[in-house]
């Protein structure tokens, strides 16, 4: 358990860390909330004074991040200066869209790019391979703006999928097969670019791995006493190509997480993205510092489930020697 528990403190870390600097960050660039308040010739200077002392802006830094920390403690992640309220609420909601969408988008581009990449590896040097190689090359240099736009051309042309949102206008009325639907409609362009801009690494790395295990000498070996290939590669090439694979689950999930981001602000999906470029343009410090700590923590959680996967899977890892 010590490799775990190493892990979760690295995590906590890593956590701590992105807080400080993101606070740090945010605070000395240039400019602030009440920036544009300033120039409004309405807004008195006894009022500005009065809304600097009220959101801690006259404070010291260190005092304010003192003020932030007790907030995340009772579990309010600071004060919107826009939403005038508790952050919480807000991210809550985006990074529950946030999830939905980069969870959905994840199992379809691994459960794509398991057999994929198992294929091209069974076929190296084949025609079928290279068929793959070409299509993962080409997806590869096609940057995600690019696949969102052209999803959203395709749609507004032929009008089969919604262009923008996450569900339709009377979606309170639809029932409840008709609810899953019209979300499904709303999730199947931002899901696709997302599994479209993730399928090419996934299955280069997965490719890779298994292709690693069947030139290995145990693998000739067995193929050489007569055992069928396609047993060896499903009982024992698999089982030892895990581990680069689980180790890709982690890097994955963060490569996603950051193409959701730009994926939800051109498809108008309300997760954290939006919310993320609203509060930076508005220069609202704690919805800011709030979006990039959820971020980190998709990401930090990511990597923990592949070491979960990864202590479970390698008994290396679980002895002594391995968990140093």
């Amino acid at each position: 358990m010590s490799f775990l528990l190493r892990r979760l403190l690295q995590a906590i870390f890593l956590l701590i860390g992105v807080s400080i600097l993101t606070f740090l960050f945010s605070t000395l660039a240039p400019g602030n909330y009440l920036d544009e308040m300033r120039l409004n010739p309405q807004i008195s200077a006894a009022t500005l004074a009065s809304l600097r002392a009220q959101y801690d802006l006259n404070r010291p830094l260190p005092f304010r991040y003192a003020r932030w920390v007790n907030a995340v403690a009772h579990g309010e992640l600071g004060y919107s200066f826009a939403y005038n309220g508790p952050v919480a609420p807000l991210l809550w909601i985006r990074a529950r869209n946030t999830l939905l969408l980069t969870l959905t988008a994840m199992l379809l581009a691994w459960a794509l790019a398991l057999p994929l990449g198992i294929w091209s590896a069974e076929r190296r040097g084949h025609l079928p391979d290279r068929a793959i190689s070409l299509a993962t090359a080409t997806l590869m240099v096609v940057p995600e703006l690019v696949l969102a736009l052209g999803l959203l051309i395709l749609a507004a042309r032929s009008g089969w999928f919604p262009t923008g949102g996450m569900v339709s206008v009377g979606f309170a009325e639809l029932s409840r097969w008709g609810k899953l639907r019209d979300l499904a409609m709303h999730m199947a362009l931002p899901v696709a670019a997302l599994v479209l801009s993730a399928l090419p690494i996934l299955v280069r790395h997965i490719r890779a791995a298994v292709a690693e295990e069947l030139g290995a000498p145990f693998f000739r070996a067995a193929t050489a006493h007569g055992i069928p290939r396609r047993k060896l590669l499903y009982r024992y090439a698999l089982r030892a190509a895990a581990n680069p694979m689980i180790s890709l689950f982690g890097f994955s999930v963060g490569t996603l997480l950051s193409a959701s981001l730009l994926v939800e602000m051109v498809m108008s999906w309300p997760g954290l993205g939006p919310l993320l470029l609203e509060a930076i343009l508005a220069r609202d410090l704690y919805v800011v510092i709030g979006g990039v700590l959820f971020s980190t923590i998709f990401l930090v959680c990511g990597n923990f489930l592949g070491d979960l996967l990864l202590y479970w899977a390698d008994p290396r890892i679980r002895t002594a020697g391995g968990a140093r």
